[in-house]
């Protein structure tokens, strides 16, 4: 007999946990608490709790955690310049630590024995979700049910849903999506079946939020970006909230074919994986944010971030986000961001993102009277360079003037 007698289940509403939230009221005899994310992934929430309801589950939370997401996780992942392995945005990692605190939180507040979660034992997700979890609560319980039970097949969670009645929509019945999808404010992935031949170009109507480049518009368009302490308040002198920003970014980024990401990356558990990604508004972000930072920060400042950004990268794609660590770079990271102020314009065209202006009134280190071509009136005496070089150069002279007594 088990001890749990209450554990708080991630709940999409899905095949995977409408039978996860069946199979642990079976196996583990226990109560259920669902919890569901809204994150932006522009679904209906509520027959998730029409479903859990059937179910006899009492304590129902839907959560809409758009602006904690995009203010709390998002902005501050871009303070870094954060991309993974090159291109990867990281908007599926950024979002578990969030769903891992919210799990624990809701843990607490319901007095529950453990959490559970639909991730697979293939993923990084499972790794995301329970080190998040154990970094908040170390003595909390964990149930990972891909890691217990037989069910490993789609054929044999549509037999399971059948046998105790679980409401199955028609398009899991008939094969489902031919792709798992994960959604939220920053991006939409892609993987799976016609994905898993890495030589196979994606469909072109896999995509859901951007049209491709040869089919976006003609005519540019301009935008506006405004910054403070390193994270965007305005668009187009328009103020808003963080989750807006991006959803606004998303919208217009999609419509001129921006954010499109076919990758293989390395995953935590050892295996490279194929995906495909939409990241619009991310991927207009990261272009700003270091367009207004090449004025604003100190040039051993901004290559410090840039030798750190990689480390940063790898500890949220592995789960590390609760970390000491993280935190501590975080720390470092932010306080770069005191002087990042200013707005930066931006062209979209056809895929690309394409940066036409910034400026800070109050925090530019771009000096004109010193960077001009022009006479400079004594600004920058051109022969301090000279000593300078000589002096760099000393070791090199040192060691070719050895090399030439050697022959």
């Amino acid at each position: 007999m088990s001890d749990i007698k209450k554990a708080v289940l991630a709940y999409s509403g899905g095949l995977d946990t409408s039978v996860i939230l069946k199979w642990l009221q079976d196996t583990y005899q226990c109560e259920v608490v669902t919890f569901t994310a809204d994150l932006g992934q522009g679904e209906e929430l509520e027959p998730a709790r029409e479903k859990a309801q059937k179910f006899g589950v009492k304590e129902i939370y839907i959560d809409d955690l758009r602006e904690e997401f995009v203010r709390d996780f998002v902005f501050p992942m871009f303070r870094a310049n954060t991309v993974y392995e090159g291109e990867y945005l990281l908007g599926t990692s950024i979002a578990r630590p969030l769903i891992a605190k919210r799990l624990i939180e809701i843990a607490n507040e319901t007095k529950a024995d453990a959490i559970s979660h639909g991730a697979t034992g293939k993923g990084n997700d499972q790794v995301r979700f329970e080190l998040g979890a154990y970094a908040l609560n170390p003595n909390i319980q964990i149930i990972a049910p891909w890691r217990e039970w037989d069910l490993l097949s789609r054929e044999k969670l549509l037999a399971y849903a059948e046998k105790h009645a679980i409401p199955v929509e028609m398009k899991h019945k008939q094969g489902g999506s031919p792709y798992s999808m994960d959604a939220n404010l920053l991006h939409i992935s892609y993987e799976g079946r016609h994905l898993e031949d890495p030589s196979a170009e994606a469909e072109e109507d896999m995509w859901r939020w951007t049209v491709s480049p040869e089919k976006a518009p003609d005519a540019a368009e301009y935008l506006d970006i405004e910054f403070k302490n390193g994270d965007i308040v305005a668009l187009n002198g328009k103020a808003l909230k963080a989750h807006e920003i991006l959803a606004e970014l998303n919208r217009i980024g999609g419509k001129h074919g921006i954010g499109r990401l076919d990758l293989v990356e390395n995953r935590y558990v050892g295996m490279k994986s194929r995906g495909c990604y939409e990241t619009p508004g991310g991927t207009i972000i990261l272009k700003a944010h270091r367009a207004i930072e090449s004025i604003t920060l100190d040039r051993e400042v901004a290559h410090l971030k840039d030798d750190l950004m990689p480390r940063y990268a790898s500890l949220i794609y592995n789960g590390y986000w609760w970390s000491p660590e993280r935190l501590a770079l975080q720390t470092l990271i932010d306080h770069t961001q005191a002087t990042v102020n200013g707005w930066v314009r931006v062209k979209l065209y056809k895929g690309n993102v394409i940066i036409v202006g910034r400026d800070s009134k109050t925090d530019s280190l771009f000096d004109s009277t010193i960077a001009t071509f022009e006479d400079d009136k004594g600004a920058y005496d051109q022969k301090d360079a000279g000593g300078f070089i000589k002096l760099n150069a000393l070791r090199m002279r040192i060691a070719a003037n050895l090399h030439n007594r050697k022959k």
